[in-house]
């Protein structure tokens, strides 16, 4: 049959990602206490494409990340995207997968079980010569990110020392997006970020579990600023990663406007989003 993507193109211009978007797909992740989680991500896939080619070949991303749905923990990510670069003939391969990742959390005072979500992704791109060849353990030139999401809850300092009947309280989002280096599990990331907030966030409350929490909050003010420099100096805990980056945002209550907090490590070498 014809092929028309491997027609030549006379336009000369090179294509820096073509590929798929926004594929739903079942996956297995890591899961600490169960050794696999199912879910379900969001995936992109892209390489790029040189100016002499037509289009790609999109029923190979398919085919190849279907082979690797199973085992996509964070290091089998690369040789997932490795081996679209190599079928696709392609010099880079890109690759974004966002996904929820449950954990069965107890309320703090009756002990009453639920699961939470958290929002998490793998990032990765594999560059190297192009080309058909033997899938290589490691592309010549590879990065890996792994972002965590955790809601919190946290009460305003400057509200608590300026009323008289309470402080304002609001949930909020913080968010860790770090380069690979030592393995981590997704579990304690989020346990790290809730520590570090005025009161984690449960999906079950009891009455006495509600009483647990806002006090425990109320105790344990904290701004936007001050979760972000927690965080992040309590990374290190997990291990020496090479970079990483800290987020929060309040959702305000009483400001039609949210609170924002950004910081990294080392700072001031921003790590742009691959996809």
């Amino acid at each position: 049959m014809v092929d028309i993507q491997n027609e030549p193109d006379s336009r000369d211009v090179p294509l820096e990602k073509v590929g798929i978007k926004g594929l739903k797909y079942p996956v297995h992740v890591l899961d600490r206490d169960r050794k696999i989680q199912n879910t379900t991500a969001s995936v992109n896939l892209y390489v790029n494409l040189p100016r002499h080619f037509k289009g790609t070949h999109m029923s190979r991303f398919i085919e190849v990340f279907h082979s690797h749905r199973e085992k996509l923990s964070m290091p089998h990510f690369l040789d997932m995207l490795e081996e679209i670069r190599l079928s696709l003939d392609a010099a880079r391969a890109f690759g974004e997968m966002t996904f929820p990742f449950f954990i069965e959390k107890k309320a703090p005072v009756s002990g009453q079980s639920a699961m939470m979500s958290y929002e998490c992704s793998f990032e990765g791109t594999v560059s190297g010569c192009g080309g058909q060849g033997v899938l290589s353990p490691v592309a010549e030139r590879s990065t890996f990110y792994v972002s965590v999401a955790a809601p919190v809850q946290t009460v305003c300092p400057c509200s608590k020392a300026i009323s008289d009947y309470g402080a304002h309280n609001q949930r909020g989002m913080v968010r860790v997006k770090l380069e690979l280096g030592p393995f981590f599990w997704i579990e304690d990331m989020v346990a790290l970020i809730e520590s570090c907030a005025s009161s984690a966030v449960y999906t079950l409350l009891k009455r006495e579990d509600e009483k647990y929490v806002t006090e425990t909050a109320y105790d344990n003010p904290k701004f936007v600023e001050d979760m972000v420099r927690d965080v992040l100096l309590a990374i290190p805990q997990l291990g020496a990663f090479p970079w990483y980056s800290v987020e929060a945002e309040n959702f305000e209550s009483i400001h039609n406007h949210s609170a924002f907090a950004y910081a990294e490590y080392p700072p001031g070498i921003q790590k742009g989003d691959i996809c």
